[in-house]
């Protein structure tokens, strides 16, 4: 017995050309969202906005918004994983820079300080004040948005281990989480009143996290 015949192959390509079609819109419209909260964002200098205003920016509907998106949360989601995987992609350019493995992961250590810390002037609040936030209430959803810079610092790591540089107990992919982690929070918690006085520097938090995990 033979089985069903296959779809004529004009029916295949008009199937998939529409599916690509209805992919490309649906990214475009997604696109416009972002665009227009990060246009508020940097107006605002905060995350203090309303579906309603972004969804005027964008000059599309409030239907169209919520079949893209559950709501603000995941806009910002959407958003604060987006700065991650730009900001990872312009540090590993920055690493590269560099021959030895210890200086190349030296400059991502310092250069995700500086971006994670509160800065007025720069004004990020998708790292200063979501980010901490998420931590706290969606602690599963920034794991799977850290996955860009955790992929980068792993793959730095993982050089400082093969150069026989990084302690011989210590696990590459393991010790890259806990050193980017402990960058981040420390960064994120720079602007207390007990570091005013004295802010940390990222040559400080360089010392600190290579203590950690090189060998000696």
């Amino acid at each position: 017995m033979t089985g069903p015949s296959e779809e004529p192959a004009w029916k295949q390509r008009a199937v998939e050309r529409s599916i690509r079609t209805a992919k490309l819109r649906a990214e475009q419209r997604v696109q416009r969202f972002l665009d227009a909260a990060q246009a508020i964002i940097t107006e605002k200098g905060s995350t203090d906005f309303t579906v309603q205003e972004v969804v005027d920016r964008s000059k599309q509907s409030l239907r169209s918004f919520y079949l893209q998106f559950d709501g603000k949360h995941e806009l910002l989601l959407a958003l604060f994983e987006d700065a991650l995987g730009r900001s990872a992609d312009q540090i590993r350019a920055a690493a590269a820079g560099k021959d030895d493995p210890m200086d190349q992961l030296h400059i991502a250590v310092e250069l995700l300080f500086e971006s994670s810390r509160p800065d007025p002037v720069a004004q990020r609040p998708l790292f200063t004040d979501f980010a901490p936030q998420l931590l706290l209430t969606h602690p599963a959803e920034v794991k799977v948005a850290h996955s860009s810079m955790l992929s980068l610092f792993t793959e730095l790591m993982e050089k400082v281990a093969a150069s026989g540089q990084l302690r011989s107990d210590f696990n590459a992919r393991r010790a890259a989480a806990m050193t980017m982690q402990t960058v981040m929070f420390i960064a994120q918690s720079s602007g207390d009143a007990d570091s005013t006085a004295r802010p940390i520097t990222a040559d400080e938090v360089w010392t600190f996290c290579s203590h950690g995990f090189a060998s000696k």
